[in-house]
């Protein structure tokens, strides 16, 4: 295993009846957090929408790690104060501060298919 593969994880989005999306944890951004998450993965839940994000909520329970209020189109981020995992792809802000894990690497326009209640699951690649 080289550093970037200990740095970087592939991750799997499975989107109920829509189909797969890619995605890279970054262990820098929030490396605590990261680390939780990929300790629990496979994760899965049902999604809830927020203006252009898409989050669900995971069974992680985490505080502020680097957390932003400000975000870019196609990044992965924990919300801690929902104890969930978003999905941001499109020109949206997070409804409170969010710890940055990681982004979306392929497939990133199937999550504005994602109707409310679809359900996600989250998977190392």
């Amino acid at each position: 295993m080289t550093e970037k593969d200990i740095s970087r994880l592939k991750v799997r989005f499975i989107l109920e009846d829509i189909g797969e999306a890619e995605g890279e944890f970054i262990r820098f951004l929030a490396p605590r957090t990261v680390d939780m998450i990929v300790r629990n993965l496979p994760v899965e839940g049902r999604a809830a929408i927020w203006l252009e994000e898409v989050y669900f909520e995971v069974p992680v329970k985490m505080g502020e790690e680097k957390a932003k209020s400000k975000v870019e189109k196609g990044t992965i981020a924990f919300w801690p104060l929902g104890s969930a995992l978003c999905i941001f792809y499109g020109e949206s802000q997070p409804y409170s501060p969010v710890n940055i894990i990681g982004k979306i690497i392929k497939n990133l326009e199937l999550f504005k298919q994602v109707k409310s209640g679809t359900k996600i699951r989250v998977e190392k690649a």
